[in-house]
């Protein structure tokens, strides 16, 4: 990656609105996180048992400008001594990217500051930067979130190969449905990793979907519906569900299915780094599944902290850093694009 020389401390202001938290944050050099402020909607958004993305959006309007406000006060910067912006466009509900996009847009022509979109894939790959200072690519990645399940390899900042990802639904999204349907509601992910602790893995055997001709891609669709059965089947016959083991046997296989194709590809491809990243690598069966897969191997572990794996704008700021570095600029035209494709501009 050919990148201009860097030898003054560079500023990034970084703003995060694809889905329900709107978030900003100061990164000094790329790793080094002067303030991340996160105004979460999840509370409001239980209410109707998931995302409604028209509440989303006003929320977003509502909030943007304090979250900013509250960033730079916290970074103790103000905005002129910013040195460029990155906003997320893509991918991710298209009302609240707007929001982000041309809440950024707007700041950016009236400083006369930088504008770098920034992939919401990348963000959450470059948060393993934040905390682990010695990474560095060449490794690999995989990303586990609500909406998407990427396995790729990092060439380089911002240089990206995706081996495999999911045919249907993606693992969060997979949580988020299996938790509302055994009643523990919205969001799926901490609610099924909180009741698994008090449930038995192996009590009921729930499938481990391949896809055919492709040893990396995913497929949680199936193990959703063998979920659902289950539970038709104990109210056809009168038992009852023993909800902690349903949500602790269906993590297992997802875990399962995750930590398998990761690893094939790892040893096939002899990175002896990887890395986990997104909503769902908050998950704690499968960050000790991986810690331990990659123990056994001698492969080098990365993953961020919790609040550095769901949605927020230090992931967003670290992303555009490289970006910035490398030349990267965004017109006045950027644009939302809910369903961008990593690797593209």
């Amino acid at each position: 990656m050919e990148v201009q020389k860097v030898t003054e401390d560079i500023y990034i202001l970084g703003i995060e609105s694809s889905c329900d938290e709107t978030a900003a944050a100061v990164i000094k050099n790329g790793r080094e996180v002067l303030s991340n402020v996160i105004s979460s909607q999840i509370d409001l958004h239980t209410l109707y048992g998931g995302v409604v993305p028209e509440i989303a959006s006003r929320k977003h309007i509502e909030k943007i400008n304090q979250v900013v406000e509250a960033a730079l006060e916290e970074a103790g910067k103000s905005l002129e001594e910013i040195d460029g912006i990155a906003v997320t466009y893509g991918p991710g509900l298209v009302g609240a990217l707007l929001v982000g996009v041309s809440f950024a847009k707007a700041l950016a022509f009236a400083l006369n500051k930088p504008l770098v979109g920034v992939h919401h894939i990348e963000g959450h790959i470059s948060a393993n930067f934040i905390e682990h200072k010695d990474l560095e690519p060449p490794f690999a990645c995989l990303v586990v979130s609500g909406g998407h399940t990427h396995l790729v390899v990092v060439k380089d900042y911002g240089e990206y190969e995706i081996l495999g990802c999911t045919r249907d639904d993606a693992a969060g999204e997979a949580f988020d449905k299996v938790a509302r349907a055994i009643g523990l509601g919205y969001p799926g992910g901490p609610k099924i990793d909180k009741v698994s602790k008090e449930g038995n893995p192996d009590a009921i055997h729930f499938p481990r979907a391949k896809v055919e001709n492709s040893r990396y891609d995913f497929s949680f669709s199936g193990l959703k519906s063998s979920v659902l059965n289950y539970i038709n089947s104990c109210e056809m016959k009168g038992e009852a569900v023993n909800v902690p083991d349903v949500a602790a046997s269906f993590q297992k296989a997802v875990v399962d299915v995750l930590v398998e194709h990761a690893l094939i590809a790892v040893e096939e491809f002899g990175f002896h780094k990887f890395a986990l990243a997104g909503g769902v690598a908050s998950n704690s069966s499968l960050r000790k599944a991986f810690e331990e897969a990659c123990k056994k191997r001698n492969i080098e572990f990365y993953c961020p902290s919790p609040v550095f794996c769901t949605d927020n704008a230090a992931m967003i700021g670290a992303a555009g850093y490289y970006e910035y570095i490398k030349g990267t600029r965004s017109g006045y035209d950027l644009n939302a694009v809910p369903n961008l494709k990593l690797g593209e501009r």
